[in-house]
């Protein structure tokens, strides 16, 4: 209690201090915001939408607040002093605020813009008052404005002039998709939206020319004793004559060669599909570029073709630059029809790069070391927009404080090859009108990994992956790999591992699935991108099946188990879901996520292959427990095995009983926040664990008790833990720290999890957000 009354008399203190009373002039009086109070004959349609936009043109802006104190003006005021202090200067320079004084509010100014957005709102002969209300003692004022708001116009007919011009023809046939509807109020920021749609319309058509500009609204309330109007739609007088008449392509020129810092423009070309691909020599093959060119001759001219042309350019991944230019061929004032020639100038990236990439690593499994990664990249490598992507790594970690233990150091080398072809390669061709939004690529992958636990074992695999991926809209992506195969191969295993194994079978079943051959399918969106919304979600949903193509061409082998070419294959299902939604309050987020995943051996399989399991921890899970310490179910690695006895420290041997299982389920909550600058805080909670799937009892992992089985009491085996974090956030790179607490621990007797361990936080380093 005394620290809690101690803590409280530091805050009240904290306030005192910050106080701007005294700095205030004698003269002056800190204005602290205005307020706005309506008087209607009527009800007013939308009233806080109406409020919202009235607010928001009241101006001064008030100095701002944070728990009744004002930091940023309290600085400022320091900062002027003549001896203010680095501190002082320093923080007025990143938060300061210059003082908003009630003098500085122009009363008659703002009434004038009030009047007019209510008559922009259809809330004609409106009357604005306002007043001043002082308090001298506190040394600040505010504003209060009074509305006189009437009933508002509402509009009665809507309709277009007649006239013999070929645009006002257009313009009727769409004017049935109008935003105005009969008894709306009037809207002047509606008109404007109108007049955007019927441009966007016209546009579509060919009216290259045109612009919103040229359209005029009249309102006529003559006709009606009530507030109603009947509203007209023409063009402005003496629009020009070129503004009025559709354009069609006359002629679409490709520079797929283009040197934006010197004059590269070719007069070499090669007719392809109503095309002229001009190249010196041939870099990008017209064949392989025209799919991604919307444009095509004869058509008449659409910018959303023009937009999708450059998009589906831009994502073939060898152009860095493309830009699209229409000229004008002459054309008359008497013309019903114009020309133009589109110029596609498409400027090349690098055709080889190297990147090499030396880090220092650390883990919340306390391991640490070098790694290194060169990538090699060769684009365009057969002319048709391939790019090859090679890429090896190399890496040594070490367990640290782990003495000489087994397993403490490792050894890791990967090699990865990537060719990824900008088309589909498919036995059935497709038009390039069928895939609207993005070409489908062909992805083609080998490579192999290499694994060394020392005194313990080494994992050696190979992998291979033929497949498509391609983007359907702006959110959904798909990828589909109808091929996928690995195969892992187990060696130089020690006695002190092949002592886990054989007290394990769950774990050492999962090593013997030797070969995986199957398909994947992984499904995409991604509403976060849209950064200014309030409500953004996001879906991954990831299907992987092995082994139905295998069990065609299986032999049974001395075991019961099929193979082939003497190969053990592993059959399974196994799906997840990774949802997400994030709350957005102006600079502050709060963000959620959850994730469901299940996997089910079949046929030739006791257990899911160790590649292919889940687990729980870590700085992108439960945050509160140390990567794959959780898990699964109630298992607790520091109990006493064959291998420890009672009171021993856990050995990386006796925890090695890698802690995975076939179902996860996890759900966090984070709540982020600015801070200064870059720097952006957070505070989260987490909850999840995994366990093993019910339907294989002979196979329960760990323990024969069943303390890692899924059941109706997964709720009361859920690890949870909430914890605060800083990010350093630069244009989207985040280095992410995090400390967390143990709230729930479900390693401890049942009556004993909620242990509230504070005094052990768990330090988390990683990059990027977790959701």
């Amino acid at each position: 209690m005394r620290i809690r009354y101690s803590a409280i008399i530091i805050f009240l203190i904290f306030i005192q201090a910050c106080s701007v009373e005294k700095f205030i002039p004698d003269d002056e009086l800190l204005y602290t915001g205005a307020e706005i109070e309506f008087e209607s004959d009527s009800t007013i349609v939308n009233k806080p939408a109406l409020t919202t936009e009235l607010n928001k043109v009241l101006r001064p802006e008030p100095n701002s607040k944070f728990l009744g104190m004002r930091p940023g003006l309290y600085f400022y005021y320091k900062a002027q002093r003549e001896k203010p202090g680095f501190i002082n200067k320093f923080l007025n320079k990143k938060i300061g605020e210059e003082p908003v004084y009630l003098s500085d509010v122009n009363l008659n100014n703002t009434e004038d813009i009030l009047i007019n957005r209510l008559e922009n709102r259809g809330y004609f002969y409106s009357r604005v008052s306002s007043e001043t209300i002082t308090d001298k003692e506190a040394k600040t004022g505010s504003a209060t404005y009074s509305l006189n708001v009437p009933t508002p116009y509402t509009m009665a007919s809507y309709q277009l002039d007649s006239d013999s011009l070929l645009v006002y023809q257009n313009i009727q046939e769409n004017l049935d998709k109008t935003v105005l509807e009969e008894g709306m109020p009037f809207d002047l920021p509606e008109l404007k939206q109108e007049r955007e749609r019927i441009d966007l319309h016209l546009k579509k058509d060919g009216y290259y020319n045109f612009n919103p500009g040229f359209l005029i609204f009249e309102a006529d309330t003559n006709q009606y004793k009530q507030k109603k109007f009947d509203l007209f739609l023409r063009l402005k007088k003496d629009v020009p004559s070129k503004s009025v008449i559709p354009y069609k392509i006359s002629n679409v020129n490709v520079y797929p060669n283009n040197n934006i810092e010197e004059d590269s423009l070719s007069k070499n070309f090669e007719r392809y599909k109503n095309k002229n691909y001009l190249q010196e020599n041939i870099f990008f093959k017209p064949k392989y570029l025209d799919p991604y060119i919307l444009i095509e001759t004869g058509d008449y001219y659409d910018p959303a073709k023009s937009r999708n042309t450059s998009r589906r350019l831009g994502t073939i991944g060898v152009y860095k630059f493309v830009n699209i230019r229409y000229d004008e061929i002459d054309t008359l004032a008497t013309d019903s029809l114009g020309l133009l020639e589109a110029n596609i100038f498409l400027s090349p990236l690098k055709k080889r790069a190297i990147r090499a990439e030396l880090q220092a690593v650390t883990k919340s499994n306390s391991f640490a070391g070098p790694h290194l990664a060169l990538t090699f990249v060769n684009r365009n490598l057969f002319k048709g927009g391939e790019t090859l992507n090679i890429s090896a790594n190399f890496g040594y970690e070490f367990q640290v404080a782990s003495g000489n233990n087994p397993g403490s150091n490792s050894l890791q080398l990967g090699v990865s090859n990537d060719l990824i072809i900008p088309r589909l390669l498919f036995p059935i061709s497709f038009s390039k009108n069928y895939f609207k939004y993005d070409i489908p690529k062909t992805k083609i992958s080998l490579g192999g990994d290499y694994l060394r636990r020392t005194q313990l074992f080494t994992l050696a695999s190979l992998n291979s992956t033929f497949g498509y991926f391609w983007n359907a809209n702006r959110y959904v992506t798909h990828e589909f790999n109808p091929v996928s195969l690995n195969y892992v191969s187990l060696s130089d295993v020690t006695p002190e591992f092949q002592d886990i194994l054989d007290e394990n079978p769950f774990l050492e079943r999962s090593f013997e699935q030797e070969f995986i051959a199957g398909l994947t399918y992984s499904f995409t969106y991604n509403g976060l991108i849209d950064t200014q919304k309030t409500h953004a979600f996001f879906l991954n949903s990831n299907f992987d099946m092995a082994g139905n193509t295998m069990s065609l061409f299986g032999k049974e082998a001395e075991d019961g188990n099929k193979e082939v070419l003497g190969l053990e294959y592993a059959q399974y299902a196994k799906l997840d879901l990774d949802l997400r939604y994030h709350l957005r309050l102006g600079t502050q987020t709060i963000a959620t996520r959850l994730f469901a995943g299940y996997g089910m051996p079949y046929g030739n399989s006791d257990v899911m292959p160790f590649s292919k399991q889940y687990f729980a921890g870590g700085p992108y899970s439960v945050r509160a427990f140390r990567t794959r310490s959780l898990g699964p179910g109630t298992f607790d690695p520091s109990e006493p095995t064959e291998l420890t006895e009672p009171g021993d420290e856990p050995s990386d041997v006796a925890t090695y009983r890698d802690q995975t299982g076939n179902i996860r389920l996890e759900a966090n909550a984070e709540y982020r926040f600015p801070i200064v600058t870059y720097l952006n805080g957070a505070f989260f909670v987490d909850a999840g664990n995994i366990w093993t799937s019910e339907s294989r009892p002979e196979t329960t992992n760990l323990d024969t008790d069943g303390s890692g089985e899924f059941g109706s009491g997964f709720i009361n085996e859920l690890g949870i833990g909430t914890g605060v974090g800083l990010r350093i956030d630069i244009q989207s790179f985040v280095i992410r720290f995090d400390l967390a607490f143990p709230l729930h621990d479900p390693r401890e007797p049942a009556g004993e999890r909620w242990v509230n361990d504070f005094g052990s936080p768990v330090f988390n380093f990683a990059i990027g957000y977790p959701f």
